[in-house]
């Protein structure tokens, strides 16, 4: 593990360890937003999960995040300061008088989570999709993968080629920079100068004043005398997330009521949305989409003429939540409002989008009888994504899926858009000298 219990604590731990808070009938796990680990994600009502038996799939495109990392740079500090705070307390709470879930600090916490990369069950993750892929599409192959040039998205390609392909592959292994110097459709955001992360951290930082300050006066009640401030419960929050990334296990989940997690989910889809969604200025979001829109629809229409039938590509989830958007897919009514209230019901959810190892996968089709010409259809998280922008017919509705002329149809904002146009420099600023472009 890597974070430090005693073995004293660890039997308390072990009785505590399955004994997660639910949300009703769904797993505290499935609910972390962007920092769960990989589940699938749920049906949609009235969805027809297998398309009917005279259709055969001959085009498939992957889009898949990296697996379970450990925590970003500014997000472990959050952990480590809470460590450092409990660590000066140990005296403290060694004769408090704990609930349950909170015994485990009797005998201290620490941690070792490192930053960045990829974890032992991210992995796992990927090398288990790569297995299941072969068997989902065992009549299409390919000997070419790209990955986005970062290291937990190379290592994740790396696992899944073992998995895919076996111990000694074949592969064309090609990555794709992440700079402001390369026209990307997996990190699209590099090269729009007026994008900002920070779009996304002014949400949470309201939402952290209103939903923190109470679960923080909870904890202090339970832990007198540590003095945890709110940063401190945020830290508490992160380590449920990441000591599971990177070990299966954190003691840290069940001290939270399943609203309090509820509201870390909220947190988590606010910076999503905010910085890589609905929530960017104008349209932004969509125009950031465009760049792979463009790079799936001219290789569904092979326009080119050297369209693969299969593509293997690695990316984040930002990459998955900018498709969304620039599809019109995932969209509520109204914007998220960071002080809530929090709808159970709204559409736009990380926990269920892009959990660690999420897979964004694009089936082209054809049928003997039960549609005419080509058709899509999208996979998200092993769950059919309805595309209700483009189904015109109730049977188009009832397997989620449109034509491929229909689906054209519907993205004409996408496919009006090219990297540097008068659309691009608008939203995103003047188009970067010298930059390379790869589309």
């Amino acid at each position: 593990m890597l974070f430090k219990i005693s073995r004293a604590a660890l039997s308390v731990f072990a009785a505590l360890a399955y004994s997660m808070p639910s949300l009703g009938s769904v797993d505290v796990l499935d609910r972390l937003g962007n920092l769960s680990p990989y589940h699938k994600a749920p049906p949609f009502e009235n969805i027809l999960s297998n398309l009917p038996a005279d259709c055969s799939v001959d085009q498939v495109i992957l889009m898949q995040r990296h697996g379970s990392r450990w925590p970003l740079a500014n997000e472990l500090v959050f952990i480590q300061n809470l460590a450092l705070k409990l660590g000066k307390a140990v005296d403290v709470l060694r004769k408090a008088d704990l609930p349950p879930s909170l015994q485990f600090l009797k005998h201290g916490y620490e941690t070792e989570l490192g930053h960045d990369n990829l974890t032992a069950p991210g992995r796992k993750e990927l090398f288990t999709h790569g297995v299941d892929f072969l068997l989902k599409y065992p009549h299409l192959h390919t000997n070419n993968i790209l990955a986005g040039d970062q290291d937990r998205v190379i290592e994740s390609a790396q696992w899944f080629a073992l998995g895919y392909f076996g111990r000694y592959p074949h592969v064309n292994f090609t990555t794709m920079p992440e700079d402001s110097r390369t026209v990307s459709w997996i990190t699209p955001m590099d090269t729009c100068v007026r994008w900002d992360y920070n779009y996304g951290n002014n949400a949470t930082v309201i939402w952290g004043k209103t939903y923190l300050p109470p679960i923080t006066r909870r904890l202090n009640k339970l832990l007198a005398g540590v003095g945890l401030t709110d940063d401190d419960t945020h830290g508490a929050l992160y380590a449920c997330a990441y000591d599971f990334a990177a070990s299966g296990v954190s003691p840290w989940c069940d001290v939270f009521t399943p609203q309090e997690l509820q509201a870390f989910e909220y947190e988590l889809d606010l910076l999503m949305d905010g910085a890589f969604g609905y929530g960017l200025p104008g349209n932004m979001g969509p125009v950031l989409g465009s760049l792979y829109v463009n790079q799936l629809i001219d290789r569904f229409k092979n326009s080119t003429g050297d369209a693969d039938a299969l593509y293997l590509e690695f990316g984040h989830d930002t990459t998955i939540d900018l498709v969304l958007t620039a599809l019109g897919l995932a969209r509520d009514e109204k914007p998220l409002p960071p002080t809530g209230p929090i709808d159970p019901n709204r559409k736009w959810r990380t926990s269920s989008q892009v959990p660690f190892a999420a897979k964004l996968i694009w089936e082209r089709f054809t049928c003997s009888k039960s549609f005419n010409g080509p058709q899509i259809r999208l996979l998200l998280n092993d769950a059919t994504y309805p595309l209700s922008i483009c189904g015109k017919t109730q049977r188009d509705r009832s397997y989620g899926i449109c034509s491929l002329d229909a689906f054209v149809d519907a993205n004409k904002f996408s496919t009006s858009i090219r990297w540097g146009d008068a659309t691009w420099n608008k939203t995103c600023g003047p188009a970067i000298l010298g930059t390379i472009d790869r589309l």
